[in-house]
C-alpha cells in the first residue's frame, strides 16, 4: 500500500469524526458556547487544563490569534505535554491521587468560574479529581472526552468514576478506545491517531459560539489578533488592559 493511500486512509477517518461531532455533539458545543458567553458576561474567568497531548488542545484555546483573550491555561508542572524528562513522567502523575487538589488550591480559579478539563480516557486520576475538586469550589466544568472509554476501559480513580461523571457539559470526542484510525496486515500495531484533530475542532467551534453569543448581547468579544498582523499589538494591549484582571498568562 502506498504512503499516499494511506495519507488518504487517514484524512478521511478525521474527516468522518469532524463531521460526526459537528452533527452529534451540536447541542452541547452551543452549551457550552453559551457558558462561556455567559461567565465572560458575568464577570468570571476561563481555565483549560489537559494532560500529555490532551494539553496541545488546552494551549490552543489559550493566548490565541482569533481565540478569547480571557482563556487561561491551568499548568499542572509534568503533565503539560511532553517537554518533561522523562516523558513517562507525565503519564505516572496523572495517576496520583490528590496532584488535583494541590494544584487547584494554588491556582487563582474560584467559584463562578469556568474551567475546561481534556482528557481523552477520562480515567485517571488526575482530571476526574480536578473535576470533582472544582465543582465543589462552584466552578462550572466543560468536559472534552471519548464517551467509549467508560464503557471499555476500567477507572483509575478510587471512586470508579470518569471525567465524565463530574461535568457540567460533556464534548464527546468519538474517538475510539486505543487512539488510532489505521491498521496494516503489516505492522503489528494501530497508529495515526486523531484525537488532537478533532479535540481541538470541538473547542475552537465552543469558542466561535461563544463570540457569537457575545455578539449577540451587543459585548465585544475580547478576541486577540495576530501579532503578525498590522494593529495586531495594538489591538491585543488594548483587550488586555481592558480584561487585564482575568489575564494569568502574562503575570
Amino acid at each position: 500500500m502506498s504512503d499516499r493511500k494511506l495519507a488518504g486512509q487517514f484524512f478521511d477517518a478525521a474527516i468522518g469524526l469532524l463531521q460526526q461531532v459537528r452533527d452529534e455533539d451540536a447541542g452541547d458545543i452551543e452549551a457550552a458556547g453559551t457558558l462561556i458567553a455567559d461567565t465572560v458576561a458575568g464577570g468570571g474567568r476561563l481555565f483549560a487544563f489537559g494532560a500529555g497531548h490532551s494539553s496541545l488542545a488546552a494551549q490552543d484555546v489559550v493566548y490565541r490569534a482569533g481565540g478569547l483573550a480571557l482563556m487561561n491555561l491551568l499548568a499542572v508542572p509534568g503533565v503539560v505535554g511532553v517537554d518533561v524528562m522523562p516523558a513517562t513522567l507525565g503519564s505516572a502523575l496523572e495517576r496520583v491521587d490528590g496532584l488535583a487538589s494541590a494544584v487547584l488550591d494554588s491556582s487563582p480559579v474560584r467559584a463562578g468560574d469556568v474551567l475546561v478539563i481534556i482528557s481523552l480516557s477520562g480515567r485517571n486520576a488526575l482530571p476526574v479529581e480536578m473535576a470533582m475538586n472544582a465543582r465543589a469550589l462552584g466552578v462550572k466544568v466543560i468536559g472534552v472526552t471519548s464517551v467509549a472509554y467508560a464503557s471499555e476501559t476500567k477507572s483509575r480513580h478510587v471512586s470508579g468514576t470518569y471525567l465524565k461523571d463530574h461535568c457540567d457539559i460533556v464534548l464527546d470526542s468519538k474517538i475510539a478506545v486505543g487512539d488510532a484510525e489505521l491498521t496494516l496486515k503489516t505492522i503489528e500495531a494501530p497508529f495515526a491517531p486523531a484525537s488532537t484533530v478533532v479535540t481541538t475542532a470541538l473547542l475552537q467551534a465552543v469558542m466561535a459560539t461563544a463570540a457569537g453569543a457575545l455578539a449577540d448581547r451587543g459585548i465585544e468579544p475580547p478576541l486577540l489578533r495576530s501579532g503578525n498582523v498590522d494593529g495586531g499589538h495594538e489591538w491585543n494591549g488594548r483587550v488586555m488592559t481592558e480584561y487585564g484582571d482575568r489575564i494569568f498568562y502574562r503575570r
